[in-house]
C-alpha cells in the first residue's frame, strides 16, 4: 500500500471547497461593478427633463426641488423643458435615455395615468419604460373665472353656463391635462357645454384668461396670486378637501358635485433599468427636500401639498388615477390623436 494514500484522501473535499469559494468570488465580482457604480453615483451633473413648458406646475416643482437636491447630491441638477404632446415628447426622451440615473423626468401623474387612455398609439409605454422615483406634490385644481363675469358662486355659474350653451370657453394646458379633465368632469356633472381651448402649457392659458380671451379655467395653482390680487375670481376647489390657502372656498363636492376629484400627483421618474440603489438614494434625498419647511411653504403657495413617499406608493396612486381619469376620458370620448 502506498503510505501517501491516506494523506491524499481529503484532496477531493478541498477541491470542492476551493471550487465553491471560487464561485462565490466570481459572483461577488459580478456584483461589484453595480455596487461600485451605485456608490460612485452621481459623478457628473444630473439632468431633469420637464415634459411641459416653463412656468407651469411641473416646471416650478422641478426647479424648487432641483436646487436643494443638487446640494445634497454634490452635483448640479440641470432642468431642461421639453414640452409637447401632453408630455409625451419629454417622457419619451427620458424613456430612451441610458438607465444610469443621470437623466430623470419631472411630470404630472398624467404621463402614466392619462396618456395611455388618450393616445391609440404611443412610441413608448410609460408604465414599462419609466419607473417611479419619488412623488413631489399633490397638485390641486381651482375653478377660477374672469372677474367681470356676473356669477359669484358655483350655483350661479352653473346656471349662467346652462343659459349660454357653447358661448363660454375655458382653457387648459393641453388635451388630457388635469385642468382639461376637470373641465370635462364639471360639464358632465352639470349638464353644461363650454368650448375647450387647449394651450401648450398652463402659463399661456392663464395669460389668456387674464386678458379676457377665455372665460374660466381649472387652475393648477399658478393663478392664485392673481386671485389674491382680485384679477380673477375663485369659485370652488376641484379637490376632495378645501385648500388651507382659501379655507372659505368650498370644494365642488361640497357644492353638490359628489365625488369630484381632479387632483393629480406630480413627481420624478427614471428610465426602466435604472439601478435600484440609485433610485433608493434619489427617493431618500427628494423626500428630505420635501420635508424642508421652506419647500413645503412654497408648494403650499403654489396651491399644492408636498407628497413624500415611496416609489411603490407613487405608482399605486398613478394606477388609481388611471381608473378614475380613464372613466371620464371614455365617457367624454376624449382623444389626443
Amino acid at each position: 500500500m502506498n503510505p501517501s494514500l491516506p494523506a491524499s484522501r481529503p484532496a477531493a473535499p478541498r477541491r470542492r471547497l476551493l471550487a465553491l469559494a471560487g464561485a462565490g468570488l466570481a459572483a461577488a465580482a459580478l456584483l461589484m461593478p453595480a455596487a461600485a457604480s451605485a456608490e460612485a453615483w452621481p459623478a457628473k451633473p444630473v439632468k431633469v427633463i420637464v415634459n411641459f413648458p416653463p412656468g407651469g406646475a411641473a416646471d416650478q416643482l422641478a426647479r424648487l426641488v432641483g436646487q436643494p437636491l443638487s446640494e445634497a447630491l454634490g452635483q448640479p441638477v440641470v432642468i431642461e423643458n421639453r414640452g409637447g404632446a401632453n408630455g409625451n415628447i419629454g417622457g419619451e426622451a427620458v424613456a430612451r435615455s441610458a438607465p444610469d440615473g443621470y437623466t430623470l423626468l419631472m411630470s404630472s401623474g398624467g404621463m402614466v395615468s392619462v396618456n395611455p387612455h388618450l393616445y391609440q398609439k404611443m412610441s413608448f409605454d410609460p408604465a414599462k419604460d419609466l419607473v417611479p422615483v419619488a412623488a413631489a406634490a399633490r397638485v390641486l385644481v381651482y375653478l377660477v373665472v374672469r372677474p367681470d363675469l356676473p356669477p359669484k358662486n358655483v350655483q350661479e355659474f352653473t346656471a349662467y353656463l346652462k343659459a349660454r350653451p357653447g358661448k363660454l370657453s375655458y382653457g387648459s394646458p393641453g388635451v388630457g391635462s388635469s385642468p382639461h379633465l376637470a373641465g370635462e368632469m364639471f360639464k358632465s356633472q352639470t349638464g353644461t357645454f363650454a368650448t375647450h381651448v387647449p394651450y401648450r402649457g398652463a402659463a399661456p392659458a392663464l395669460q389668456d384668461l387674464l386678458a379676457g380671451q377665455i372665460d374660466f379655467y381649472f387652475d393648477p395653482g399658478i393663478a392664485l396670486q392673481h386671485v389674491k390680487a382680485g384679477k380673477l375670481r375663485m369659485l370652488a376647489v376641484g379637490s376632495p378637501k378645501r385648500s388651507p390657502l382659501f379655507p372659505d372656498v368650498p370644494t365642488l363636492d361640497e357644492a353638490g358635485f359628489k365625488g369630484f376629484d381632479a387632483d393629480t400627483v406630480f413627481g420624478f421618474y427614471a428610465p426602466a433599468g435604472t439601478p435600484q440603489p440609485v433610485i433608493a438614494k434619489l427617493n431618500a434625498e427628494i423626500n428630505k427636500v420635501l420635508a424642508m419647511p421652506a419647500v413645503q411653504e412654497r408648494i403650499a403657495q403654489l396651491g399644492g401639498e408636498a407628497a413624500p413617499g415611496t416609489p411603490e406608493a407613487f405608482h399605486e396612486r398613478a394606477m388609481a388615477d388611471s381608473v378614475r381619469f380613464g372613466a371620464i376620458i371614455k365617457e367624454r370620448n376624449i382623444r389626443a390623436d
